[in-house]
This record gives C-alpha cells, structure tokens and sequence, in this order.
C-alpha cells in the first residue's frame, strides 16, 4: 500500500464512518444478538456510553430494523432500542371507484345468477371435515420422494484403481470402530476434519459389513446441496467399480439416478423430508440414516433431525449417523442423549495463521499511516473552527447583513475545494470507499450546503434534491470543511418543508457535525423551534427498562503487547471494520505476490461488490499487478454469478502463473481446490436472516463463526504447508461464535409450519413440535408463521389444515406460491403463472455482471424485458419466454450470455414447472382431457390484468399503498418504503423523475412484491407489479367475510360535478370494505355492494375448486370467471395500463420495440372487401375489441379457429373503419341477436367471428361512427376470411354479459349490413 494513499474498503456511496475502539464494538454486537434472538421487545444502553458510541449503536440497530433513540441530557444519557411493532399499522384513505363498464358487468352477473342462501353461507374455509379423510391416500402419492423398495444384501464389491487412495484416508484405519459403534448404537456422532474422507466411506463401511454379514440394508445419506449429492453419489460408485444407479444412487428435485438394486440413495434433506410426509411407515425399510455437514445448520436440516428423534421413537431397528466437520458436541449429545462421539483427524498439512495485528507489523502499518492519524486530528481542528466561523456569520447576518458581506464571499464559501492539496484529498472524502464522489459533485454540494445556511437561499435546494436523486449523492452527505448536513443547515435555519422532504428521503438525525451537534442541536442554538418540534416528532419513542452496564464489557481475548494494542487502536482509528478493508488485502496480496514465487491465493470475500471491486483493482486499478497481467489468473466464484470461473479454478495453472480466487463461502466446503497456498479471509460472510415483527428479510455482511475461520483456514493446506491471513484481530476471533446461528433461527417458518401439520401427530399443535428442535425458533416467529397459514386459509382458527391447506402442503413450492398457482388454475391462466412461481421459488434467472461497467447494461437489459408493464413479473416471465425460443433454435448458451441470464437456472426453472405441473394433474387440477385440461386451464393465459390477479391473491399480504399526496410508499407494517435497485420501477421511474414527481405519474396506487429487504436504514421491495385497486379489493384478504357497513364517521359527500342519470340528490353515502386490519376501502354504497357481491363470488367459486378440483364447471362458475376476466380488464384499461401480448402464448423473440406494429386496411390493396382506415393515434384501450372463436353450441356453422386472444392495450397504433351504415346503438339484450331459423347461406361458404368488447358503450360508440378496432394479426384473419367465403358474419357481445348485441354481415357482391 503506498504511502499517503487512505485506507477504505468496501461501502456504499458517503456513508460516515464512526470510529470507536473493537471492544466496545463487540460488547455491542454480542448484546444486539442476544437480543436480536430473545423474546425481549425492548433494551437499554449505560448512560456512560459517548456521543460517537451512541452514534455506532443507533446505525447498527437501524440496519437491524430496530428503532432506537435516546433521551436525557449528558452526562445521564442513555439509548433504547425496541423491536418494531406490529400494532403500529398506518392505514392508509384508499377510495375505490369503478368505470360503468365494471359496474354494468357485476349488474349482468347478479341478474344471470342472483345470490342465494347458500351462496353467502359458503364462504368460510372449511378444516379437516371435508378433505382429511379424502386426502389420507393423497399422502402416499409420489411427489419427489425417495421410491419405497425393499432392503436388500449387498454384491460384494469390485475392485477399482481408486483402492489405495481409500486406504491412505485418515478414516480408513478407524473402519472397525466405526462399524461397531454403529451395530451397538442408535445414535452416532462422527467429527471428521476437513480431508477424513468421512462424506463417502462411512456409507461403504456400512455396505461392506452387511456384505460380509450377508444382513440386509438400504442407506440414506443426505447432503444440503444437490450438487453435493450428485458429486459424492458418483465418487462412492467408481470406488465401488460400478456405475450409478446400481447399488449407489442419488435422489434429487427433479433428478434421481436409483433402480429397485439402488441399496445406497444419496439425496437432499427435502427430498428426505417430503418422503417422511407420507408418514412414519416409509422409513420402515430404512436401515440407516446418514446425515452430512450437519455444522451448516440449514433449516431444512434441523427440520429433518427434529422428526428423526421421532421416528427413532417408532422404529427401534433404525440408525442415526450424523456427520460434520465441526460439531457442537455438547448440543447434539444433550439432544439425542448419551451417545458415542468418534473424532477423526484430517488429511491437512500444517497451515500458518496470521490475524490482523500480525498483518499490519507485516505490511508496515504503523509507518505509513502514524502520519495519517496526526493529519487526521488536525483535520478536524480545522472542520471545527470553520463550522464555528459559519455560525458566526449565521448569526451576525440576521443582525447587519453589511458588515458580514466580505464573509460571504465565494472565497469564504468555497476555501475548502479551492485550497491546497491536503484540502482536495480530503474532499475525495475516503469513506466513500470505491465510489467516491467526482469533484463536480463534491463542489456542488458544498456550495449548495453553505448556500442554505449562509444565504438562506432556497434554489439551493432544488439542486441539492436533483443531485441527491439523479446523482446518487448519500442524502447524510455531509459539507467537505464542517461536517454539516443538508438536514443540518435546513434546521439551523427552520426551513420546514425541505426538513419534512430530506427525513422522507431517510436522512439521520443522530450524525454529527464535526462541533458534536445534531440537527436537533443546530435548530435548538438557532432557536428554531418548530424545526425542534418536528425533529422531535421524527424520533420514535423509547422504553424504560435499563441494561447494566457491566453486561456489555464482557469482550476479552488473548493479551496482547502493548505494540499490538497501539497497532490495532491505531487501525480502527482509521478504519470502520464493518466494511472489508480492500486496500488491506491489495497490500497484503502484493506482499504474497512478491516475497514468494508460486502457490494459488485464495481470498474470502462477503458478496458481489466486493468481488467485483477487489477484481477491477488487480485487473485495471492497481498498477502494482495490472502492468504484470500475463502473470496472473483471476477466477471469481459466487453462486449468483453467471461465470465458467468454477472449473478453470480447478485446474492448475501454468508455471510462472499466479492463480488468484476471489470466492464468497462456497468455497468453504462445497468447492475444494488442491493447489491453493494462501488463505485471505476478510472474516466476513453475507447472512440472510428474516424478521418476524417487521417480516422483511435482511442480507447482511456480518463476522463469521470460529467453525467457518477452521474451515477456511483448512482450504490452505489441502496438499502442502499453507498460509492462512485472518483480517481480524485476535480478540475478535476470541470474541466470535463457536458455531453459525442456525438457519431455523432467522427464516420464515411459514413452510416448514404447514409441513409441520403432515409430519407431527394430529394432536400435536404446531409451536409444540418445534420446539423439539435442537435449537427452536423463538415462539414469537412461530406465531407470526401461523397467524400467516390462517390469513392465506391454510390453517383454520384451531390450526388444522383446510382444504386449501392440505393441497398447499402437497405442492412442492411455498405456501404463497402454492395459493397462487391454484388460483391460476381457476382464473384460466395457468402458464404464466407456473413460469412465475417456479422462478420465485427458486432464484432471479439474471446473473450479476463479473464487471463492474457492465452493472447498469444488466440494469436495462432486465427492463427491456418488461414491455412497459410496470412490472418485474413480467420480465422474468418475458426472459423464460425468449430462453425458450432461444432453446428451441439451439442458441440458448449465447442467447443467456448476451442477455446476463443464467442457463442453470433457467434449466431449473424449466424441470420445476414440469413437476409442478405434474403434481397438478395428480391432485386432479388439471385433466388430460375435456374440462380443466391444460387448454381449459390456459383461456386467459393471454390476459395480463387475470394472470396479476392470480399474483395478488398469492402475494398477499405482500401489497404496498402508493400516497399521492406524499409521494411516499406504505405497507402493512412499513411507514416508509422504496423500491429495490433491481427492481424496474425503480429504474424507470425514479431515476428519470424526482420521487415525488414518479410516485405521482404511476398509473396506479397499488403494488404487490415478493419480498421485503432491510439495508442500511432503508426498507426496500424487490419484483414489484402494479396492479389496480379493483384487484386488490377481490383478491387480497383471505375467504372470510369482508366487514361491510357504512361509514359513519364520514359526513355525506357533495357531488360539485354534474349529476349522473341514476343519482336522485345532491349526497351520497359513503359504505366500506374492511378486506383487514389494514386494507379497508371506502366507495358509494351501491358500489360496495356489488363489489362484495363480485368478491363473494370469486371466493365461493375458489374454493368449490379446491374441495372438488375435478368437478365439472357450471354455466354460473364460467360467468363468473367472465365477469371477473371484464372487470379486470376494464380497470386496467380505466388506469392506462397496457395489455402486453403474448404472455400466454409459446415464447417467440423479442421484439425490437416494445409495441405492436400498426397494420392498415385500404380498398386499394383489398378492393373485394370492406374500405378500412389507418389512424396515426393509438387506440384507446377501451375501444379494442377482442375476437374469439364462437362455439359449438351457439352456432352450428363453421367455426373460425382464432387462437389468440385479441385483449389488446392502448400501445397498439391499429384503427380499422368499416364502410357500413350507422344504425341507433344497440340494446343490451338478445333479442335482435343472431337466431337459429334465420336465412343463412350454406355453412360452407360462411365464416363466424365472435368480436368482444369490455364494455356496451364503447360497442355502442363503435357502431354509431362505424370504427371498429381489434389487432394486426386478427385484421390478417378477418381478411383471409374476405377473401376465401361468400359471407363473414361478425357477432358482437360484451364480455360477461351472456348474450349478443349486434351483428354486421358482409359478402362480396353486397355492402356491409348492421343489424342489432
């Protein structure tokens, strides 16, 4: 590292480091994770806690979504911090109206089919009455799980050139006591070192012995990867002489390589565990259970060992072998009680470890950077005494505006950018990290910042908003010379609604000025008292309960020289540790790189930014390797990258090539590579943890555990002495946790709560078999994950499953996405939605870039996929799509290449959906043919407003309210949240507009996501739809009766309007839809009604489904489904948004523009047909209508076979005009419809269109100016058909209202007729 350069790592855009010393900052990690883990709501910190101390605690419990604050005066101040709570919902004023033409659909519904008694006592989810007896047989369905065969004696095995390195394995000279700990226990524990060949010989041991015994057997071995089971699966084969799928086999999702012989079956805890769904009895030929790399703590692990312990209970004959390289012992021996424990050691070379204060004497440390500290102190001497001149002259200014004019000069302001050299360095402001700000950016903040306090101008802002928004500029950015804030200076000088605007936009009240004040401490000095009160009243409120100080001082290591101490106060003095130090590890790699010729270096890394960051310095940053390309390799490994990396990484490099690995932790057991040398472990690895309270998911970069610091350390001396580099000190080390808190701690247990109801005794209550785990989850997680299954009627009131619950259970996806591929199978739009689950269930198909430039290309390639849909369903709909093209042609490997797609996961989704859908035939959803078959379960494939109903009825309660009136986004337990950075409607919209301006210009007020992730102060949602009021009012909430009544408290509104033809007064009264606790709608009482009249509907028919799936559809049922398909559409249409086309039908390429082309009908081209017209105005997407096919049964004549469905949008540019005489509009009846008995041609030369509208008064516009609007490709057909018969005969109906209004017939001798 060379002299003078700063030290930064790995951060986001100008956030501030807080610098305290490494104890204190482990005393409070270890107290917020004993209380993030607790049932605790609220904790207190000591009173003797500093200003910057406090600082740290607030922006760590933030990121952790906790609310903090604290009160009192010093030298008696103290924080609290509190868990969110859930009773805290801001309920937002949703108004709900809908166009006439929704109405009038509901109106024809209800008058079809009026409502009976039965209807409306039908609703309530049924429990275990109606289907547990019927579903009984349903458990023992195949469904990804382990085949059932008999055990068997197994061949003795052959011989293999794979022998001799059995033997030189650590475990082999243990094979003897294994098997006999084995024979007379139970419960075995094997604690093997990395390279103890553990994984694939203890399952030989077994099969070897029952050989020489001639005892039959049949194993089960289970990995947390399928990668892992397929690999050691092909191992155990090749050492046994064999192919796999004799008598070594593995059982994966959607893949299994075992035969009736297969006596060893490698397969995934899941698999393990939906065969144990099918009760206890499907273990009964199992003679032993292998479960491996048990020290991972996945959740579905933990799951699988909480129903072992029961099964043992049941099956006396059955045996537990748990396996792992690093155990904690004391748990599981507690757990399944006295039983053995065998240690082996590993296969490893002596490795060398280094820990940070080694590091910094290594690299000279203390040489180069003693003069930073100095610079450092004198830096903020000078911050402070131009902070303390600025607010002099804030305070003379007001007095005599003359006498401080020569201190308002631009020399004054701006002395900082244009000063001298050490100045410009420190404007570069070094905790930027990578992302510094450019200079441009650094000059206009300052000016803006000094301009708003110096001048009180108010343009400043609108520059100072546009930066912040467009220029990604931190909105915490704090001024170059004083350290103050935006936030700060608008305080200081009570500029109110720019304060309101900047704690929108998540500004902190609690950073500091370089003087020590807060914003609440410059508007106190100022004497701006509103400015107080509102600050005030941004902070949450606090608890009472006190923590004792002495708890958070337990922080003691190794001792240390008092060299070391002042090493290490020195480098934290410079460097906030919560970040990965990138120009440490540059100078420790160059260190590697010069003192020693060969060896691979591999270095740990916590995710993406990283990667890619330490990457773009070796390759183009850092002249030191840079220059010397040829004599290095980079290879990155992270599992959402889309890179060949991981094979090259194997392979050894050529001589006088230094390979470096740049790899998140998968390499720490799944990937090993021989050749590596040195080990760089930045200590740090990203977490996905999950809270209940505020149910939004967090992925944090936090400290690893001792286990993965011996695992890492391990990967250095795999086949030579190696070198492991800790970037930690050796009181963090002592201070880490022994073991990774275990996943079913910090995931939502929503899934493995209704798995629960199929594992556990009927009697058993849900809380209570988890809490036989080894670890349980705490109860309030449970409650949430319950309350959860009932608010989606998976579980009834008294925790049985519903009807619903059972076919959720049985579906190989979560819970939510198992309601929403159901719901498709009702609504008739099942492709899509199988393509949308199955994706979600998975992981996002797009890849991040190994380059860092090629971020924002990725960015828009993403958006390109969306079809100006606002939707980021439909790009992950659009991309499987277009890869399926793509692989139909052949080019699908370049095709995911070009477009930063995954093939793995696409090839993943794909076998998902297959199963899925073969699991929906077998549960009776969709027939193999007549009703319900896949084309029955496909009609409205094609309509998006139908497939986002579907999203919504399976996202919910996953829905965000857009206020209009503050620009901001609310959700059930979020005051405020944004859009994730992946998401397309934060690229298209926010980037472009202000905020307040985007969230304005939305077409909608509604939005359903899939998940909800917590950064660093922020809530943030990822794949996002917009979708219409109308859909969330049917389809959110779960099937019990909506609260409806009028609202009271409102006072009767005046229409200020002109009065409509069915309103008799000047008022109207105002009802409500309580959909929940939070979703309640306000509208006019008749449209209340009939709203809940359509909802109750919907509901009814859903879950008729469910109980009979293979029951055949009424004339009612499909009317209902109609009535919904029109209103759907008419809503979206009445919102301005577009229809895409094609969503439902097989993929095609993309288009290079986003609509459909305009097609054009003259009379010169086509002089034997009717005369149409271009318009150069796109279509209104009302005016479309949609052409289908006419069946069977309304007409006995030949029948067009139009496949697509023409529910066109307002993007189309097509306009055709009928040259035909203009007749009075057409009643709403079938009286003048086309009948039976009257005079046709022959059958033979007449061709039939069905044209449907959303609505009888645009049919009635259309037919008054003769302008009738549909798509190209229907114009193409309608064409052909003019050209080929004698008479085309369009009939014309409105979708759900159940009859015909009008015909139009044309010939080619006659002129066009229109007849109503």
């Amino acid at each position: 590292m060379p002299p003078g350069k700063k030290h930064h790592g790995s951060r986001s855009k100008n956030s501030k480091q807080i610098l305290i010393s490494e104890e204190m900052k482990i005393s409070v990690h270890l107290s917020l994770e004993r209380f993030r883990y607790s049932e605790d709501r609220e904790m207190d910190f000591p009173a003797s806690f500093s200003s910057t101390e406090r600082a740290y605690v607030h922006r760590l419990a933030q990121s952790l979504g906790y609310i903090s604050k604290s009160k009192g005066k010093e030298p008696n101040r103290c924080l609290t911090i509190r868990k969110r709570d859930v009773s805290d919902k801001p309920q937002p004023n949703i108004q709900l109206t809908l166009a006439q033409n929704s109405l009038y659909s509901i109106r024809s519904l209800l008058q079809r089919f009026p409502v009976s008694r039965k209807d409306r006592s039908d609703v309530p989810p049924s429990g275990k009455s109606s289907m547990s007896l019927a579903s009984e047989p349903d458990r023992n369905r195949p469904s990804g799980r382990l085949n059932s065969s008999i055990p068997m004696v197994p061949k003795r095995r052959g011989p293999s050139d794979l022998d001799q390195f059995r033997c030189s394995l650590p475990v082999f000279e243990h094979q003897q006591e294994i098997i006999n700990l084995i024979r007379e226990n139970r419960v075995v524990l094997v604690v093997g070192e990395t390279g103890s060949g553990k994984t694939t010989q203890i399952p030989q041991f077994l099969l070897d012995d029952c050989s020489r015994t001639r005892q039959p057997c049949r194993i089960f071995c289970t990995q947390p990867r399928r990668l892992a089971a397929i690999a050691v699966a092909e191992r155990v084969a090749a050492e046994r002489g064999e192919c796999v799928g004799q008598t070594v086999g593995y059982h994966i999702r959607l893949e299994s390589r075992v035969s009736l012989n297969t006596l060893l079956t490698f397969c995934t805890s899941g698999v393990l565990l939906r065969t144990l769904m099918a009760g206890d009895a499907s273990l009964r030929t199992v003679t032993h259970v292998v479960v491996d790399e048990v020290h991972e703590r996945d959740g579905l692990t933990d799951f699988l060992l909480t129903k072992m312990n029961d099964v043992l209970q049941k099956i006396p004959t059955l045996k537990l072998i748990l396996s792992s390289a690093s155990l904690d012992v004391d748990l599981f021996l507690q757990y399944f009680g006295s039983c053995p424990v065998i240690y082996l050691k590993g296969r490893q070379f002596e490795v060398k470890e280094f820990f940070l204060e080694d590091i910094l004497r290594l690299i000279g440390f203390s040489k180069m950077d003693m003069w930073k500290y100095n610079e450092d102190t004198q830096k903020k001497e000078r911050k402070q005494k131009r902070l303390t001149e600025w607010c002099q002259v804030a305070e003379t200014s007001s007095v005599g505006e003359k006498e401080t004019s020569h201190l308002l000069s631009p020399e004054f302001l701006h002395v900082g950018v244009c000063g001298n050299e050490d100045d410009r360095s420190f404007n570069k402001l070094s905790e930027d990290g990578p992302d510094q700000l450019e200079p441009w950016l650094l000059r206009e903040m300052d000016s803006c910042i000094s301009s708003i306090f110096l001048h009180e101008e108010l343009e400043a802002f609108s520059q100072l908003f546009n930066l912040i928004l467009s220029e990604s500029v931190n909105v915490d950015y704090m001024h170059s010379q004083t350290g103050a804030t935006a936030l700060m200076v608008s305080a200081a000088r009570g500029f109110l609604t720019q304060m309101q605007q900047l704690l929108a936009m998540g500004a902190d009240i609690n950073i500091t000025a370089s003087n020590g004040w807060t914003a609440f401490d410059f508007a106190k000095h100022f004497q701006q008292t509103e400015a107080m009160d509102l600050l005030r009243s941004s902070l949450p409120l606090q608890g009472m309960n006190r923590m004792q100080e002495s708890a958070f001082m337990q922080g003691g290591g190794a001792e240390l020289s008092h060299e070391d101490q002042e090493l290490l106060k020195l480098y934290h003095h410079s460097f906030d540790d919560q970040w990965v130090d990138l120009d440490l590890i540059m100078a420790l790699l160059h260190n590697i790189c010069s003192t020693t010729s060969d060896g691979a270096v591999l270095i740990f890394l916590p995710g993406y930014d990283e990667i890619v960051s330490l990457r773009d310095r070796i390759l183009f940053d850092d002249e030191r390797f840079s220059t010397h390309s040829e004599s290095y390799q980079v290879f990155t490994l992270h599992s959402d990258m889309q890179t060949l990396d991981q094979k090259k990484a194997m392979k050894t490099s050529p001589p006088g090539v230094r390979k470096i690995i740049l790899s998140t932790n998968i390499a720490e057991t799944s990937i090993t590579i021989n050749d590596v040398v040195f080990v760089i472990d930045s200590g740090k690895v990203k977490e996905k943890s999950f809270d209940p309270f505020s149910r939004a998911s967090m992925l944090k970069s936090v400290w690893i555990s001792k286990a993965s610091v011996l695992q890492r350390k391990g990967r250095a001396g795999r086949c030579q002495p190696g070198i492991c580099f800790h970037l930690f000190s050796r009181l963090r080390f002592n201070n880490m946790l022994e073991f990774q808190v275990p996943q079913l701690l910090r995931m939502p247990l929503q899934e493995l709560c209704l798995q629960t109801k199929l594992l556990a005794p009927s009697s058993c209550p849900i809380a209570d078999f988890l809490s036989k785990a080894p670890q349980p989850p705490p109860a309030h997680a449970i409650r949430s994950a319950v309350q959860m299954l009932k608010t989606i009627d998976a579980l009834d009131q008294d925790e049985d499953l519903t009807d619903l619950g059972f076919h959720l259970a049985d579906l190989p996806v979560e819970p939510h996405l198992g309601k929403m591929v159901l719901c498709a199978v009702v609504l008739k739009c099942l492709d899509p939605i199988l393509t949308i689950a199955c994706t979600l269930a998975y992981r996002d198909p797009f890849t991040l870039p190994s380059e860092s430039s090629k971020k924002k290309a990725a960015l828009q390639n993403r958006k390109r996929f969306t079809s100006s849909s606002f939707s980021d369903h439909m790009a992950l709909l659009r991309a499987f799509q277009a890869w399926q093209k793509a692989r139909s042609n052949g080019w699908e490997r370049s095709f995911c290449g070009k477009n930063f797609l995954s093939q793995a996961t696409m090839d993943m989704i794909l076998g998902m959906r297959t199963q899925l859908l073969g699991q929906l035939r077998a549960i009776g959803f969709v027939r193999a043919r007549g009703g319900s078959d896949i084309r029955d379960v496909n009609l409205n494939s094609e309509n998006w407003a139908v497939v986002k109903a579907a999203l919504v009825a399976g996202m919910y309660p996953n829905l965000v309210h857009i206020d209009k009136e503050s620009s901001l986004l609310r959700s059930y337990r979020e005051k405020k949240v944004h859009f994730h950075p992946t998401s397309i409607l934060s690229q298209s919209e926010l980037k472009e507009n202000s905020r307040s301006r985007s969230a304005q210009t939305l077409p909608t007020d509604w939005l359903i996501y899939d998940e909800m992730s917590r950064g660093h102060r922020m809530a943030s949602v990822r794949c996002c739809s917009l979708v219409t009021p109308i859909t969330v009012a049917i389809f959110g909430g779960c099937s019990k009766p909506q609260y409806f009544a009028l609202d009271e408290a409102a006072a009767p509104r005046t229409n200020d309007g002109p009065l409509d033809d069915t309103s008799d007064s000047e008022t109207e009264e105002l009802a409500e839809i309580r959909i929940d606790d939070w979703l309640v709608f306000q509208l006019d009482r008749e449209t209340a009604e009939l709203v809940s009249e359509l909802r109750q509907r919907w509901q009814n028919l859903f879950m008729k489904r469910i109980r009979c799936p293979s029951k055949p559809w009424s004339q009612r049922d499909e009317a209902v489904v109609q009535t919904l398909v029109s209103v759907l559409g008419a809503e979206e249409q009445e919102a301005g948004l577009q229809q895409p086309t094609g969503i439902g039908q097989p993929p095609r390429p993309m288009p290079s523009e986003e609509g459909p082309r305009s097609s054009v009908w003259t009379s010169k081209s086509q002089p034997q047909i009717p005369t149409f017209t271009s318009s150069n105005k796109s279509c209104a997407a009302s005016d479309l209508l949609s052409m289908n096919p006419h069946t069977k049964e309304e007409a006995p004549a030949v029948v067009s076979q139009i496949s697509d469905d023409i529910q066109s949008s307002g993007c189309s540019s097509c306009s055709t005009t009928l040259d035909i005489p203009t007749d009075p509009p057409c009643p709403s009846s079938s009286e003048n419809a086309l009948k039976p008995g009257s005079h046709l041609p022959a059958a033979s030369s007449v061709r039939y269109f069905i044209m449907k509208s959303s609505n009888v008064r645009n049919l009635e516009i259309s037919q008054q100016k003769g302008l009738w609007s549909t798509t190209p490709n229907n114009e193409a057909k309608l064409t052909k058909a003019f050209l080929a018969h004698s008479l085309v005969i369009l009939i014309f109906s409105v979708q759900g209202s159940g009859h015909f209004q009008c015909r139009t017939k044309k010939g080619k001798e006659t002129k066009a007729q229109n007849k109503r």
